[in-house]
């Protein structure tokens, strides 16, 4: 249930970032992984594709990172780190 509230919540950032800027199709995204988040770059991705599956979200690729930091104020977290819109 977390990694999926994870994914739904990046989505949504997504689809705001997108709307804000326009409303343009999103090509791809950046996400960067806490050195404490608890997930791996291939389970997020797992449960990405999971979601996205069908939707308006399928065509976008999906950039994971890990930031090893560990004392990071985000070491927990997931955060959206760019989006890429298409210019047309």
């Amino acid at each position: 249930m977390h990694d999926r509230s994870l994914t739904l919540g990046l989505l949504r950032q997504i689809q705001r970032v997108a709307a804000e800027n326009g409303g343009g199709r999103v090509l791809g995204a950046s996400v960067t992984l806490g050195a404490l988040s608890q997930i791996s770059p291939d389970h997020f991705r797992e449960h990405f594709d999971l979601e996205v599956a069908g939707t308006w979200a399928a065509e976008i690729e999906l950039r994971v990172e890990v930031d090893p930091d560990e004392r990071s104020p985000q070491a927990l977290g997931v955060w959206l780190t760019d989006v890429e819109l298409a210019a047309d």
